[in-house]
């Protein structure tokens, strides 16, 4: 690591030690002098946070500045627990907007562009994102927000949007209602902005075929500015992220250890500018790795490889730990699937059931597709499956996050 880098990393630390009462709190509860962390060596032996501690400091116990530089807060959904409430002072959301407008940027998107923004708007932090970037670039910002997809049509055609941004969910779902109403000569998209949620090569490739635009996964977290902290450029070797506002370290999600670059682990973040609520090693619970080579664009930001999943979303059937990663890379190797699945898990007799449910093509032998689901489990993921093979389109569709795993073992 270059000294330069580190001096922001120990600038971060002190900032933390001097203004955070959360970090004063866990700093002096684990015996640690910010003045002593001089070494990056130093630096890996602090204690990690995570979003189990922030949700105790509800509701602004994360706030490391005074009322009145406050501007904005946003929140985690909450959905899972306690909601997060992340306050921003005039520089951080300048420092967001700067962040995004890199990632248009890096997706080859100008201000030539016409941006239609369907993330919703309120406390989550993305639809809000991707309009301050649009504006810090220059270009035009539709901010529709989520939903109304009829409307989403109409503009998408009277306003010729040339980028969509979306939830990989809700991309899909305009994808087939602009093939459904054979409107794919009057639209004049290039190229989808897409993230949110993690998302499989089916599913990608479904949606660039139907649009026929580039697809751009960009990434973020409520608790880290939002979405726009990195993106994949047009040579779709990584997604690059913003060192200069980041530093990114991947760790054995069992031993916390940091792991060399190359090896997938859980991605861990400091901020080394973020002002009302400053993080140190902050565990995202995000699985990914580090990738060490530059990318063939000659961008000097470093890149990490697409998120394969979660910590918390992996589910656990006959003893087999599974992650939705694992699943839709299984899926992929099938021929005369579409992008949509669904896993029912039950426990019956005695014993864990997982069905999974999958939408084929209409010209797919679905006899056929379902052997070869079952056969390739048990060989890839070492369990026994039920599969049901469905029509394209009988899975639910969601304008948000599509929910795909139902658990009903302990209901």
């Amino acid at each position: 690591m270059q000294t330069i880098e580190f001096d922001k990393i120990k600038i971060a630390v002190e900032y933390a030690a001097k203004n955070s009462k959360f970090y004063q709190k866990l700093f002096e509860k684990n015996k640690i002098d910010a003045q002593t962390i001089n070494t990056i060596e130093a630096f890996q032996t602090l204690p990690f946070s995570d979003k189990y501690d922030l949700r105790e400091a509800y509701p602004l116990g994360l706030q490391a500045v005074p009322d009145e530089q406050v501007v904005r807060i946003h929140s985690s959904s909450g959905t899972t627990g306690q909601a997060v409430i992340i306050p921003y002072t005039k520089n951080d959301v300048d420092d967001w907007a700067t962040m995004f407008a890199r990632c248009y940027e890096t997706a080859g998107i100008t201000n030539l562009d016409r941006i239609q923004i369907t993330p919703g708007y309120g406390l989550w932090t993305a639809g809000i994102g991707f309009q301050a970037g649009c504006e810090k670039l220059g270009a035009m910002a539709i901010p529709v927000g989520p939903g109304n997809t009829e409307k989403q049509l109409q503009l998408m055609v009277d306003l010729q949007s040339t980028v969509i941004c979306a939830t990989s969910s809700y991309a899909l779902l305009l994808a087939e209602e602009v093939k459904k109403n054979q409107l794919k000569d009057k639209i004049n998209l290039k190229k989808g902005v897409i993230g949110s949620e993690r998302w499989g090569d089916l599913m990608r490739k479904h949606i660039a075929e139907e649009l026929e635009i580039e697809l751009f996964d960009i990434y973020g977290l409520t608790e880290v500015y939002g979405p726009g902290i990195g993106i994949d450029c047009e040579k779709h070797e990584g997604i690059h992220y913003w060192n200069d506002f980041l530093y990114f370290e991947i760790i054995d999600p069992e031993t916390g250890k940091v792991l060399p670059n190359g090896e997938t682990g859980e991605l861990v973040i400091t901020t080394l500018k973020k002002e009302a609520a400053p993080l140190i090693r902050y565990r995202t619970h995000d699985l990914t790795r580090i990738i060490s080579k530059p990318c063939s664009c000659g961008s000097q930001y470093p890149m990490i490889d697409r998120i394969v999943g979660r910590t918390d979303d992996m589910i656990k059937v006959k003893g087999v730990n599974i992650y939705p990663g694992q699943i839709e890379d299984a899926l992929r190797s099938v021929e005369g699937l579409s992008s949509e699945y669904q896993i029912v898990i039950e426990h019956k007799d005695g014993k864990d059931l997982m069905t999974l449910k999958v939408e084929t093509k209409a010209d797919a032998d679905k006899s056929r597709v379902q052997e070869e689901i079952i056969h390739t489990f048990k060989t890839k993921i070492g369990i026994k499956i039920n599969c049901g093979c469905m029509d394209i389109g009988v899975l639910p569709r969601s304008e948000k996050k599509s929910k795909r795993v139902y658990d009903y073992r302990d209901a």
